[in-house]
């Protein structure tokens, strides 16, 4: 999780806590640490919302614990089959205008192929074969506040990858039918994210 605060003249100042599951308790084992770095990806569009994706290197290393743990990346290009079960996650709002989450929440949400997703009475152009739709049924999506956090798809081994990263949703709201949750597809950036890595 990264929280940004405003300072002054409008820059902000981030920190990424690990280990993290309810932001009002001081919680053993969770970890506050300043990012050395921000890469966001060179293409991003905020107008037509393409490329949302970027990487944070921190300034210093982590240790893995019980709570804290690498996420699993999916194999460069791999597409999810329609009805895929994955979850995201995250702190942000609990309904539409609702207020924001003070406990980690998780939500089932079945992954929509690119041709459902894309249909005119879903979103249409909107969404481009380097994202993954999930969800669209009405009743559970992600939420303002939830952006940048992950959509976990379990592997038949058991495993987890993240294979997506929240970007965008309904004007109209958080839980809206046919206008499911729009997430970056990590398999379609897996050599950007090396190649940031490795230069970074």
């Amino acid at each position: 999780m990264s929280v940004r605060t405003a300072g002054p003249g409008s820059s902000y100042t981030y920190r990424v806590y690990l280990g993290k599951h309810n932001l009002r308790s001081n919680e053993s084992g969770a970890v506050a640490i300043s990012p050395a770095k921000i890469i966001v990806h060179e293409a991003w569009d905020s107008y037509r919302i393409r490329n949302d994706i970027a990487l944070i290197k921190l300034s210093t290393p982590v240790q893995r614990s019980d709570s804290i743990m690498p996420a699993c990346l999916p194999a460069s290009g791999e597409i999810l089959p329609h009805n895929s079960p994955c979850y995201v996650t995250g702190w942000g709002r609990l309904w539409t205008g609702g207020p924001i989450a003070d406990i980690l929440q998780q939500a089932r949400l079945p992954v929509v192929s690119h041709e459902t997703c894309s249909r005119y009475d879903w979103w249409g152009s909107l969404v481009t074969s380097s994202m993954v739709c999930a969800g669209g049924d009405g009743q559970l999506a992600s939420c303002n506040g939830d952006s940048g956090g992950p959509l976990n798809c379990q592997n038949a081994d058991g495993s987890w990858d993240v294979h997506g990263v929240v970007s965008f949703g309904s004007s109209m709201g958080c839980n809206y039918y046919k206008k499911p949750s729009v997430f970056t597809r990590v398999s379609a950036y897996i050599n950007w994210i090396n190649n940031v890595m490795a230069s970074n």
